[in-house]
């Protein structure tokens, strides 16, 4: 389950400074908004009764140094996706990064328990299929609210498949081992998310929706995003 990337949105553009939208242009990127709607009402109810109070109660038993270490430990297995879109783009220089991040993470880090390359000055990357795609020229297409998942694109929602085949969990055989990872993982990742609902003002379902197009826009032009205005 991945509705918490729905929040991580915003954390994105609370930190840098992304074009806005014209209202116009955002609902034409949504024509199919009366499905989409609905999806998303779904999504943030379980989201309130389900999810939220799980990353609550894990962010207030956890000890801060674990919850930061099962953080690193998660954005490190993350590190190879990066890695394979970074060679998928042809950008050798965010490669070398990534690899040397996962070098360093995995041995001196413990497993990425300690973000060691960070401390180095080895900034992370963030890449996906759906940027790679992007990057080559596949438009975006049609804004899309995916079930469980959250907010995504025509383009971005198969994109989620080839980017599962360098993933650790399609390799872990022990099904139980696996969902526990898998569930560990998006709650560490919703309690990290906590403090950015605060980010949402007006209709909260369009605030998310222009936030996502925003971000997607931004990485996928490598922050390059021509102002408007």
């Amino acid at each position: 389950m991945r509705w918490s990337n729905l929040l991580a949105q915003l954390c994105v553009c609370s930190s840098v400074m992304l074009v806005p939208f014209v209202a116009q242009a955002a609902t034409e990127e949504d024509p199919w908004e009366s499905v989409n709607r609905p999806i998303y009402k779904f999504n943030d109810v379980l989201d309130t009764y389900a999810l939220k109070p799980l990353a609550q109660g894990y962010q207030y038993v956890t000890p801060q140094f674990v919850e930061d270490g099962i953080h690193n430990f998660f954005r490190n297995i993350g590190d190879v996706r990066n890695l394979a879109n970074d060679v998928l783009q042809a950008k050798p220089a965010a490669a070398g990064v990534d690899t040397a991040r996962l070098i360093f993470n995995t041995t001196f880090g413990l497993l990425g328990f300690i973000d060691v390359g960070t401390r180095m000055g080895l900034q992370r990357n963030d890449e996906d299929f759906g940027q790679t795609l992007g990057y080559w020229g596949v438009p975006s297409g049609p804004y899309l609210m995916l079930p469980f998942f959250g907010p995504s694109t025509l383009r971005d929602a198969p994109a989620k498949y080839p980017d599962s085949y360098v993933g650790a969990y399609r390799y872990v055989d022990d099904v139980s081992v696996r969902n526990s990872f898998r569930a560990l993982d998006v709650v560490d990742t919703r309690a990290s998310l906590l403090s950015a609902e605060k980010l949402i003002n007006g209709d909260k379902y369009v605030f998310i929706r222009n936030a996502y197009l925003q971000n997607r826009e931004f990485k996928v032009k490598d922050g390059q995003v021509e102002d408007d205005f």
